[in-house]
Formats: C-alpha cells, sequence, structure tokens
C-alpha cells in the first residue's frame, strides 16, 4: 500500500505564491492551505480516493459530510465537521457530493517541530493514537474555526518573511481549538509517559512501512519494545496503561490485528500470505490471534 505523499496533491489545484514547492524553510518541513473550491477543473469528480495512509498529517473542513472508512468500521460524517488524519491512520474518504466544499491544511511532523516545546502540541490527547478524528462544529463554534483557514490561505500567499512562523501559529490554534471542541472528554496529561507513549507509537508504526509489500515486523513482543526504547518492560508497560489503558501486549495484538484487516480487505493475499508478512509461524496461529482480537476468523472478516 503505497503512501499519498503531498506532492501528489500540489497538481489537483491552481499554483499559489508560496506553495510548498517554494518554501524556502522545506527543512523545518511543509505545509499548505487549500480551498476545495479551487480544485483544477480536471480533479472535481474524481472518484474516492483509495483506501490508504497518507504521509502527511491533514486537518479538513468538510461542509457537506461524507462518509469516512476506516479499516473496521465506517462513520457517517455530517456537514461542519473537522477531521483530524495522520500518518497512523488508514482510511477513504467518500464525499457526499460531486462538487467538493471546504477547506483543509496539510503539514508534515517536522513543520510542528518548532511548536511542540512550548505549545506542547504533541501531548494534545487529539494526537495520540486512537484519538477520534472528528470534531462536529455547532454554528457558534463554525465562524472561529474559518477565521483561522482563511488566515492561512491568505498568508500563504503571502510574501512576510516570517510567514511560516506565522502559519505554525495559526495551525497551533486550529490544533488546540480541536482539541477544546471535541466531543469526547480528554485524557489527564502526564507529559513524561505521554513523550514514552507517543515514542512507543512512532517505534510500533514503522513495523508497518507505508510502501509496501513489506518484510515481517522486526519487533514483535514486548520485551522487544522495551529494549529499543532502553527502558524496562515493567515501566513501559505501566506508562502505555496509565496513558491509553491498554498494555503493551494488547496495543501490540491491536496493531498487528489492525495490519491483518487492511490486508484482508483491500489486497488479493490469501490467509497464509498474510500470516506470513505480519510474521506468523503458520496460518493456523495467525486464525487464533485474529479470532481472538477481532472475535471473527480470516475468512468471516473478508466476507
Amino acid at each position: 500500500m503505497l503512501p499519498t505523499p503531498l506532492e501528489a496533491l500540489y497538481t489537483q489545484f491552481p499554483p499559489l505564491a508560496g506553495q510548498p514547492g517554494a518554501n524556502s524553510q522545506r527543512e523545518l518541513g511543509e505545509f499548505y492551505a487549500f480551498n476545495l473550491e479551487e480544485l483544477r477543473p480536471e480533479h472535481r469528480h474524481c472518484p474516492p480516493l483509495p483506501f490508504n495512509r497518507q504521509a502527511f498529517s491533514k486537518v479538513g473542513l468538510t461542509y457537506g459530510g461524507g462518509r469516512l472508512e476506516l479499516t473496521d468500521r465506517t462513520v457517517e460524517v455530517e456537514p461542519n465537521t473537522l477531521l483530524l488524519t495522520t500518518p497512523r491512520l488508514a482510511f477513504r474518504w467518500v464525499p457526499r457530493q460531486t462538487k467538493p466544499m471546504g477547506c483543509f491544511c496539510l503539514f508534515t511532523d517536522e513543520f510542528l517541530v518548532p511548536a511542540k516545546g512550548s505549545a506542547l502540541v504533541a501531548e494534545l490527547p487529539l494526537l495520540h493514537p486512537g484519538a477520534y478524528p472528528l470534531v462536529p462544529l455547532t454554528p457558534a463554534q463554525l465562524p472561529a474555526v474559518e477565521v483561522i483557514f482563511q488566515k492561512m490561505q491568505q498568508e500563504a500567499a503571502g510574501n512576510y518573511a516570517y510567514k511560516y512562523d506565522l502559519l505554525r501559529t495559526y495551525l497551533v490554534e486550529l490544533l488546540h481549538l480541536m482539541q477544546k471542541y471535541h466531543p469526547l472528554p480528554s485524557q489527564a496529561l502526564v507529559l513524561p509517559a505521554a513523550g514514552l507513549a507517543g515514542q512507543f507509537a512512532d517505534l510500533l508504526e514503522q513495523q508497518f512501512p507505508l510502501h509496501g509489500p513489506a518484510p515481517p515486523p522486526a519487533l514483535r513482543s514486548a520485551a522487544d519494545y522495551a529494549d529499543q526504547l532502553a527502558v524496562h518492560v515493567v515501566h513501559l508497560n505501566r506508562v502505555l496503561k496509565q496513558v491509553t489503558g491498554h498494555t503493551t501486549t494488547a496495543l501490540i495484538g491491536q496493531r498487528v490485528a489492525q495490519q491483518a484487516k487492511l490486508l484482508l480487505r483491500h489486497t488479493p493475499q490469501s490467509v497464509g500470505e498474510v500470516a506470513a508478512q505480519l510474521g506468523f509461524a503458520d496460518a493456523a496461529h495467525f486464525c487464533t490471534f485474529f479470532k481472538r482480537v477481532t472475535k471473527l476468523t480470516p475468512g468471516d472478516f473478508r466476507r
């Protein structure tokens, strides 16, 4: 499964001054803001994007709503909803309308690095693995979000010497508004623990590269991850339980099961081939694992 890079999306929009291709601060990551009404005519009636992960994060505001298809469930999205996707989320977006309505901004992890030390953006529960990616907006909340997107688009087209710092500030403000408006309760923050949990999540995701086909995961057990992170396995388990509510082994199993669902649903690989790609000794062990985690056999899930 190949990722969708930023460059693949630039071609769908008219060129703007300050677009990432001319970004003089590319070493600090990439950022771009789009208005969906600006799509080139040849892209207005494209079929839905393939089920995929993207090599960047995106915050989008949809006016028309649509359907968000995840690996194991489908969510109907109402109009005036914010959607946050990251490289960890495999999904497909199916809009309700043929003419797109809304706006969004794209950014790489590196773009937020200068903001993380002061704003602690990385510690927002919204950005933690498994966080709910949708934030429906009330009529009172919508204008504040629209203003931020308007500022982003205007600044991206300008020539201000420090515009990327300003764009980063707008992005941090938008993420904080998403967290503030989030429909689910926020977790209490324990910063050192959340930092280790984030490192674990990144390391876990690295076992399933965006580019496929991929070799079996190099790290399999809780002890493997603890060794890689230079912490005791008991400490890692305690931290993850505190931050996520799940044990290290459970989180590894959930991610392996997610990848299994992705391969079963969106590739023609046999159950045995999926088992081998995920590092199982044989199909029987894989089937036992899959049924324990999902309550379904691989065959039942595929049907």
